[in-house]
């Protein structure tokens, strides 16, 4: 009997992860978004002033919101480098290993940006 050959390793489940949990971060962080912005506060329903700077600057100082925050960036910037991969493939745009780079060093840039502005609060 032959011996068995081990796969290669591959990313794709650090990608796939990162996709799935950035597409099902926002797919919960969206909807309360819109209802905030789009519907409770113009309708009154909220003071504009609970989202005033002030407010919002005394919330992020918890770390508690900071990482909540960096997940809302830091996921869905993920899911939407993948994302913009894969249309780009389907667009007949066949040169992946220039996209892969592009679109995963600006969700890398994203994400350290989005530490750095939580860390600098």
């Amino acid at each position: 009997m032959a011996p068995s050959r081990k796969p290669a390793p591959s990313h794709k489940p650090i990608v796939w992860s990162l996709f799935a949990g950035g597409g099902t971060f926002a797919a919960f962080l969206t909807p309360v978004m819109i209802l905030i912005t789009g519907l409770v506060l113009p309708l009154g329903l909220l003071s504009g002033e609970a989202l005033s700077y002030e407010r919002m600057t005394a919330l992020i100082a918890s770390p508690w919101a900071k990482g909540a925050v960096f997940l809302a960036v830091f996921l869905p910037a993920w899911h939407a480098a993948h994302r913009l991969r894969i249309t780009a493939h389907d667009l007949g745009i066949r040169a992946d290993g220039l996209v892969a780079t592009v679109c995963y060093c600006l969700a890398a840039l994203a994400t350290v940006v989005a530490a750095y502005c939580l860390l600098a609060v």
